[in-house]
Parts: C-alpha cells; structure tokens; sequence
C-alpha cells in the first residue's frame, strides 16, 4: 500500500555497486530521492547530537581536528573491521537518519507520486516494511573492487574489507522486487530503469 499516497521504493545494493546511478536514473523520471548516506552526513556534523555521542564512543582520533568534523576514513578504518563497532556506530546513527527520512516522506506527497529512500541498510534498518517495492542494483565483485580502488582511491585490502563486511548481494537479491544489473553499460542499466519505471506509472 502506498505510504501517504506516495509510491516508495527502496534501493539498496553493497558498496560500489552504482545506486546513485540508479537514483539518478530514477530522479530524471520524476521522483522524489532521498540518499540516506547524504542524510548520514548531516547528522554526524559538529553540534549535532549524533556528532557527540560519535566522539564519545570513538574518541577524539576520529576527528579531522579537535572540534572539527569526523573523518570517515578514519571512523571507517575502526568500524569495517570490527562488526561489534559498526553496531555502536549504527545504533547512535540510525534512529537519526530514521527520523530525518520520516520527516521528509510526510512532505513528499504534497509534490510527488513516487519517491525513492537510497540506503545501503535499508533491508536491515526495516525500511523494507513501508516500500512498496525493493530495487537491488548489483554488479560483479571484480567491479565493485575496481570501482572502489579506481574512484574512491581505497587500496585494495581496505576495499576487500568494505565488500567483505556487507551482507552477500544474494542476500540482498533474495528480498528485492527489481533487480538492476549494473555490470553491463550504463545504456543497459538505463534501459533496465526504464522498463521497472513503466510498470509502476504505465503511460
């Protein structure tokens, strides 16, 4: 049933596996998007209450200077190899991104007929509950590893160690209504896009 009146897809998918080119995709269509990651930003900014529980729980090492923002390399150095870590670290963030999305899906329906949550963790922050449909993008590992190395300049070993600290995509694809293959060209993803859009808002 749509939330509000308001069609809502969930897109998720690991690491280097192209989301923000689906939601791109899927904003040029119309809808409304909302990157749980931007909203992760946000709520880890100095002064904000997220920001000083980080701190707190992690310590002054993380931050990019005393006072100063987070430094995410540094927070993710500790958190991706160390599972009880990133379980602090999502339980002081989540319940602010939860809230932070709530807040923008109960203005969504004034101007739009389909929105879109982009969440790494949206299978398991529940997210999936109030969508309407789940949308996986996946792509080859090899690419996810190249991706990663080649445009977020990780090394190899950090890169491994973000893939490997997900879920496995066949998780992911095991929950998902659609199912957008990123490993092909982006004329292939888009042409993927297209035909699940079509079937939400059939002209």
């Amino acid at each position: 049933m749509p939330y509000k009146g308001v069609y809502l897809i969930g897109l998720t998918g690991n690491i280097a596996c192209g989301k923000s080119t689906v939601l791109a995709m899927l904003r040029e269509h119309g809808a409304a998007v909302i990157d749980a990651d931007q909203v992760t930003r946000q709520v880890q900014q100095p002064g904000e209450p997220v920001y000083r529980q980080i701190v707190e729980t992690f310590g002054d090492a993380i931050l990019c200077k005393p006072g100063g923002p987070i430094d995410r390399q540094r927070l993710g150095a500790i958190v991706f190899s160390d599972p009880q870590a990133l379980r602090r670290l999502e339980q002081i963030v989540h319940p602010a991104v939860h809230a932070h999305i709530l807040a923008w899906l109960d203005d969504v329906a004034a101007y739009a007929r389909v929105a879109v949550i982009d969440a790494v963790k949206l299978l398991e922050a529940g997210w999936k509950q109030m969508c309407d449909a789940v949308w996986v993008v996946t792509c080859t590992p090899d690419q996810q590893l190249r991706r990663l190395v080649e445009t977020r300049g990780m090394s190899e070993a950090e890169a491994r160690m973000r893939i490997t600290a997900q879920p496995s995509q066949e998780s992911r694809v095991a929950q998902a209504d659609v199912v957008i293959d990123n490993s092909g060209t982006l004329d292939a993803t888009r042409a993927q896009v297209d035909a699940a859009w079509a079937h939400i808002l059939p002209e």
